[in-house]
C-alpha cells in the first residue's frame, strides 16, 4: 500500500486547527465550500465538488481533542476507497503547531494518486493560510 505524507508548520494554536479540520466552518474556510461535518466519532463528513457531480464521504474514524483526526473513506470514488486519512496536530511554541497528513492505503501510484498527492499539497498550505488568518477562502467553492 502506498501513502501520501504532507506537514506545514502554523501560527496557530493546536485547538484552532482541530476546529479547521473537524467542523462544516472550518472545512469551508479552506477546503471545499460544500462541506458538512460533525466532531463526532461515526459521523460521516460528505464533502461536494463541482455542484456534487463529485462527492466524498468520509467516516470519523478517530478524534483525540487538539492532537488527531481520522477519517476512513467510504469509497465514492473508486480510487480514494479504504484510504484512510490521518491529521496529527503537534503544539510548537506558544500559539503555533505543525500539521502532519497521511493519506494512506493507496493501492498504487497509478491513476488519480498523483493529482490527489499534488491537491494535498497545495490544499495543506491553503489550510495553514486560513488558520494565520490570510483568508483565501476554500480551494473548491463547492456549488459552481
Amino acid at each position: 500500500m502506498v501513502k501520501m505524507l504532507h506537514e506545514v508548520r502554523v501560527n496557530a494554536t493546536p485547538a484552532k486547527v482541530f476546529a479547521a479540520l473537524t467542523t462544516s466552518e472550518g472545512l469551508r474556510a479552506w477546503w471545499t465550500g460544500d462541506s458538512v461535518a460533525e466532531p463526532r466519532v461515526g459521523s460521516i463528513a460528505i464533502f461536494g465538488f463541482s455542484n456534487r457531480a463529485t462527492v466524498f464521504r468520509m467516516r470519523v474514524s478517530e478524534l483525540v481533542a487538539n492532537e488527531r483526526v481520522g477519517w476512513e473513506c467510504l469509497g465514492d470514488a473508486e480510487e480514494w476507497r479504504g484510504t484512510k486519512l490521518a491529521w496529527d496536530i503537534t503544539p510548537e511554541k506558544k500559539k503555533a503547531a505543525t500539521v502532519r497528513l497521511v493519506h494512506g492505503g493507496w493501492k498504487n501510484t497509478e491513476g488519480w494518486y498523483a493529482v490527489c498527492n499534488t491537491t494535498w499539497g497545495a490544499l495543506m498550505h491553503r489550510l495553514r493560510d486560513h488558520l494565520e488568518g490570510h483568508a483565501p477562502g476554500p480551494i473548491f467553492k463547492g456549488f459552481i
